[in-house]
């Protein structure tokens, strides 16, 4: 599977273009639609269009033919920017869209493109710019891969009967990958994967701290698992590092923060190495649970009713408050008991 510029033209067929979306958690979710198009029509190509960083992402998931790549920011309209990629997509002939994103802006690429059949939900009235509007019921589609998947297959009032495919991606030449060559990036980082099983902690969450396992609490069961012999890596992004930063300070040796280290694809190699992943409901937990990793996934503001992790190895830890789920950045009661009342002996025994 290859990145593609959008000026050359493909002669395979049938194809489909795939507008993605901007998390990490979402993309992943988007795979079990990859893969019930190839259940479904097994000669499909399937080419997704996506922001920049998520290029090495797709690299790891097999049903993708081709990744083509964009820089507008999420959130921004960037008109004359979609319309240029829109016109440079009409080469490609592609026989349907799926837009994935409800917003308005993300429907403009198909429509400029000159597909013929551009499916997605009617998100932020859409008429026009879609030709094939499905309505979302979320009563009938509970669940985020539940609605991805559903606008893959044709229309219909009732609920998915059929086994939804989990993500999966293929790490498969991950250790060589990381060993090896210039940009070796276990000798870049120092890191020694031969010293006892990693314990991988994932304390952040892009959407907000309603979403962040107290850091302390992290600290806590990494420390008890460095004096039984694992090491702990931390990750997450640059704006996690001051987090990574403190929970390394509490452990001490043994632990490493990874924060802000690594890019994407690097930290989905470095995590196919761990042997127990522990982290708050983001974007690196449905990576972990794509990876099959024993996963201890944390929930405070948001709700694994709509976007668990999609994986037989996965514990959900969440607890039913009144307030929870909120699906708020910031607790708006200003305590957080839905993440702070799940104490570091509950995972740590979850762990054992």
């Amino acid at each position: 599977m290859t990145s593609k510029p959008l000026s050359q033209g493909f002669q395979d067929s049938p194809s489909i273009l795939i507008i993605g979306p901007s998390w990490v958690g979402d993309l992943m979710m988007a795979q079990s639609l990859f893969k019930v198009l190839k259940r479904e029509q097994p000669a499909v190509n399937i080419d997704v269009l996506v922001p920049t960083w998520c290029d090495g992402l797709l690299k790891r998931m097999p049903e993708v033919r081709h990744v083509m790549t964009h820089t507008i920011q999420h959130g921004q309209l960037a008109w004359t920017e979609r319309r240029r990629i829109g016109q440079a997509l009409r080469s490609k002939a592609y026989q349907q869209a799926i837009v994935l994103p409800q917003s308005w802006k993300s429907a403009l690429i198909p429509f400029w493109a000159d597909i013929p059949l551009r499916t997605g939900f009617k998100g932020e009235m859409r008429y026009g710019l879609l030709n094939d509007i499905r309505h979302l019921n979320q009563s009938v589609l509970p669940r985020t891969v539940e609605q991805f998947v559903a606008l893959g297959l044709p229309k219909s009032d009732s609920p998915i009967t059929d086994p939804i495919p989990y993500p999966c991606l293929s790490p498969e030449k991950v250790f060589p990958e990381l060993v090896e060559g210039e940009g070796a990036v276990l000798q870049r980082l120092g890191l020694d994967v031969l010293q006892g099983p990693i314990l991988a902690l994932c304390p952040g969450a892009e959407y907000g701290p309603a979403k962040c396992w107290p850091l302390e609490y992290y600290a806590t069961c990494a420390k008890h698992q460095v004096v039984k012999g694992w090491r702990v890596w931390l990750f997450g992004s640059h704006k996690d590092r001051a987090i990574g930063k403190q929970i390394q300070a509490l452990v001490g040796a043994g632990c490493i923060n990874l924060c802000g280290e690594t890019s994407l694809p690097e930290a989905v190699d470095l995590l196919a190495l761990a042997h127990t992943v522990i982290s708050n409901d983001s974007g690196l937990m449905h990576v972990a649970a794509a990876l099959d990793k024993p996963l201890i996934a944390l929930y405070g503001s948001s709700s694994p009713d709509k976007t668990p992790p999609l994986s037989r190895y996965a514990h959900i830890v969440s607890l039913a408050l009144d307030c929870r789920p909120c699906y708020q950045r910031s607790c708006p009661k200003k305590h957080l008991n839905c993440l702070r009342d799940i104490k570091p002996e509950q995972v740590l025994d979850l762990i054992k």
